[in-house]
């Protein structure tokens, strides 16, 4: 995947061909993306695709088997200490310690990215008010809600005012409450100049994110913005378009609904169906096929796709792609 040259002055990550190998197992093959000073980076794909293996490699935490990559303008090759003192990396498990307080958490990360005591006290006060972790500066942080955890750890990789924090599925296990609020949080940091390059396999927080690439079992396979990924081809191929069928009982309506011909392929999403049929598909057939089965439809509307969609007609793609070179 060729990239225009990067302006250093505006780019935040700038990776080039990627590879990572774990003896003869390739995790990472030939990934190339940039992200831009103040996006909010989403990197999406199932389990054991290779997401935080390529967080590890940015970080300075796996050699490169192959490639190269600059962070914050830093060569990760040669200087990764120099890249970890200019990020803030929160990994998926809650990383702090779970018999310290909020505050003594807060002074210990301090210390360790050797802050100077006035600027290590300017910079709980700020990030105590910014992620609203006063009334629990003394309670222990195994007390915290996992939310709570999250803002305070994602608090502890601010402390040394990284301009790039590494997020790496922030949000698994904590209620959508929590998770819209730390959204909201990350909305707010973003407007301060503050890149995040994101895990996640939540596709609601995908559409939140200024630009989305998704890998698939190493590869990289998409790679834009998610206005851009739902133009895609593979999404929606020449001659089909997108409805949304709302009908009760919808998951009767589904099973009909498959075997219909020009249905090229369908999914419940909540109380409704969504379909790819031939262009020219004649609706009133899958409504006269429902009704036949007793099913009466409540409407039938064009639908442009989801991010879900798109990774959804992505993966059948590669999975067959894989399946095919296996043969």
């Amino acid at each position: 995947m060729a990239l225009t040259p990067p302006s250093p002055a505006e780019t935040a990550i700038s990776a080039q061909h990627l590879v990572r190998r774990f003896g003869n197992f390739t995790a990472v093959n030939d990934v190339s993306f940039r992200v831009e000073k103040g996006e909010i980076f989403g990197f999406l794909g199932p389990n054991g695709s290779g997401k935080t293996t390529v967080i590890k490699m940015l970080t300075g935490l796996l050699p490169l088997s192959g490639g190269s990559a600059l962070v914050e303008g830093i060569d990760v090759r040669t200087d990764s200490e120099g890249v970890r003192e200019h990020i803030g990396y929160m990994s998926q498990n809650f990383s702090l310690y779970y018999d310290l307080t909020v505050e003594e958490n807060l002074q210990f990360y301090g210390r360790i990215y050797s802050l100077e005591a006035a600027r290590l006290k300017r910079r709980m006060e700020e990030i105590v008010q910014l992620n609203g972790l006063g009334p629990y500066l003394n309670r222990l942080a195994a007390q915290l809600s996992g939310g709570w955890k999250q803002r305070l750890a994602l608090g502890c990789a601010m402390l040394h005012e990284p301009k790039l924090l590494f997020l790496d599925e922030p949000t698994a296990g904590i209620d959508p409450v929590a998770r819209r609020q730390l959204w909201d949080l990350l909305f707010e940091l973003s407007g301060h100049g503050i890149t995040f390059f994101v895990t996640t396999h939540y596709m609601d927080e995908a559409e939140r994110c200024s630009h989305v690439a998704y890998i698939y079992y190493g590869k990289l396979i998409a790679d834009g913005t998610p206005d851009s990924l739902r133009q895609l081809p593979d999404v929606q191929p020449q001659g089909t378009m997108r409805v949304e069928i709302t009908a009760p009982e919808v998951t009767r309506a589904l099973r009909i609904a498959r075997h219909i011909p020009g249905i090229r392929s369908a999914t419940i999403f909540g109380q409704s169906i969504h379909a790819l049929v031939e262009e020219h598909f004649d609706l009133d057939v899958l409504r006269n096929q429902l009704l036949k089965e007793g099913i009466s439809v409540s409407e039938i509307r064009p639908l442009a796709p989801s991010l879900e969609d798109v990774f959804v007609e992505l993966t059948y793609k590669h999975q067959s792609l894989l399946e095919a070179a296996s043969d």
